[in-house]
């Protein structure tokens, strides 16, 4: 199944002098299994639009569709789709408060009614998941690293067992090592349990690489919607709203005038180095 956003709308301080509409007949699909690249400059609704996924904020008008269900019905199980949909966010110290850290990562099992037993045994697996050392489970989560913290906010979504896992900037702050083992983590999730992602951020290197399908918001709005090679496609278009393409893609492109015979599609690191050799070879 998927989430469907149908003509979403949301307004900061309806009805007063400060009024700010943050989303703006905003409409797109999650496939089930996707994962989803979320990008856009600062103030254009990203992370507004994250906090509706799982009820968080209720759209101003519009529908959103979890497995065929709205959300806002009057009967509908908000406390169930929190289970389901996991939002971890920019910063972990919002979300890290218990005295250590199995008990912080136990609290959401818990609140979702589970036995002693089995709210420990998913608290286990999901540090494992992350490749928590065991030696850092009984202590404060405020003694850990920036890395580490990101890891046990994440555990806490992942011991809830959620089926979408929504990611806002998650590496914001983290050196490139930190950085490419949260991101290789993600990826993992993704393919090795099958868990939607949605990753907000402003790196288009780390979309172009890991995502399957992207979102570009400008203003509240929908501005670009296709894979990471349609969306990249378009470095100008892309560039009026203050974004760009990834670094590689320029890079191809000036060997490109060089009088390289290069590919200037190319969006990975990978996929610019294959080029590149094939150019050197048939050189």
């Amino acid at each position: 199944m998927s989430i469907i956003l149908d003509h979403v709308n949301y307004i900061y301080s309806k009805g007063t002098s400060d009024e700010v509409k943050a989303l703006d007949d905003v409409s797109f699909e999650i496939p089930d299994g996707d994962f989803l690249g979320l990008i856009g400059h600062t103030g254009s609704g990203k992370s507004t639009l994250v906090q509706h996924l799982d009820g968080l904020l209720k759209a101003s008008s519009g529908s959103i569709y979890f497995n065929g269900e709205d959300i806002y019905d009057r009967d509908y199980d908000m406390k169930a789709l929190r289970g389901k949909v996991g939002l971890v966010f920019q910063y972990p110290e919002h979300q890290l408060f218990e005295e250590d850290v199995f008990k912080d990562v136990c609290f959401g099992p818990k609140n979702l009614g589970l036995s002693q037993k089995d709210t420990e045994l998913a608290a286990y697996r999901a540090l494992k998941d992350v490749k928590l050392p065991d030696e850092l489970f009984y202590v404060s989560p405020f003694e850990l690293s920036g890395g580490q913290k990101r890891r046990v906010a994440l555990a806490g979504v992942l011991a809830m067992k959620p089926e979408v896992l929504v990611l806002d900037e998650p590496t914001a702050g983290l050196d490139p090592e930190g950085r490419n083992e949260i991101l290789g983590l993600i990826k993992e999730l993704h393919d090795k349990q099958g868990i939607t992602i949605v990753l907000v951020s402003h790196s288009m290197d780390d979309v172009a690489e890991y995502a399957d399908h992207i979102v570009v918001m400008d203003k509240g709005k929908v501005f670009m919607n296709g894979t990471p090679k349609e969306i990249f496609s378009h470095a100008s278009k892309l560039e009026t709203i203050g974004l760009s393409a990834p670094g590689v893609t320029y890079i191809m492109r000036r060997l490109k005038r060089a009088g390289f015979d290069v590919d200037t599609t190319a969006i990975t690191v990978k996929e610019a180095a294959d080029s590149i050799i094939r150019a050197v070879n048939h050189a």
